[in-house]
């Protein structure tokens, strides 16, 4: 039988990881202050529920981003949907790092869910690229691989993430900037 963690356990992990997983909540739900702490909030209620009765993760911090991207998904798919017929392509990614508007919640929404749909290699790329801002070579490094094979991966990922948005958002006709 796995052992809970103790009271002193959680508090350090809580310590080591809310700062991280509040930083990855919060660059993916458009500056919807609110919405990241209510996702980190809910995030860690879940862990320390579940962790009493599993134990502590291997990787505390990818079971935290695990959850805290499938619960903002939920929250992103039940808001209703704006018309984003006239947004351009460079204001998908862009609306991402500015304020909060009913149509930065709607891109990051969209975004997310098109993150989901990826293979996972290729969204954890990316986020680590675009939202985390790991340069090329520290990605290279991370991944046993060159720049160069990183630059690639990250065109090709950059590619399927555009096609997933036309699906979503059909009016975007060009790339990713």
């Amino acid at each position: 039988m796995t052992q809970a963690p103790s009271e002193a356990q959680l508090t350090a992990v809580y310590h080591e990881t809310v700062v991280a997983l509040y930083g990855f909540v919060s660059r993916r739900c458009g500056g919807e202050r609110q919405l990241a702490e209510d996702i980190t909030q809910e995030t860690w209620l879940r862990a320390v529920r579940e962790w009493h009765r599993t134990g502590l993760p291997e990787s505390p911090i990818a079971w935290l981003t695990t959850v805290s991207r499938n619960l903002l998904l939920n929250q992103l798919r039940v808001r209703p949907t704006l018309a984003l017929d006239d947004v351009p392509p460079e204001r998908i990614v862009a609306a991402l790092e500015q304020e909060s508007s009913d149509e930065t919640a709607e891109i990051a929404g969209a975004v997310t869910t098109a993150l989901m749909r990826l293979p996972r290699e290729e969204a954890q790329l990316l986020e680590a690229f675009h939202f985390e801002r790991t340069r090329v070579a520290r990605l290279a490094e991370l991944l046993g691989t060159t720049e160069r094979a990183v630059e690639g991966r990250l065109r090709r990922a950059r590619e399927r993430l555009r096609r997933e948005l036309q699906t979503i958002l059909p009016s975007i006709e060009g790339g990713l900037p």
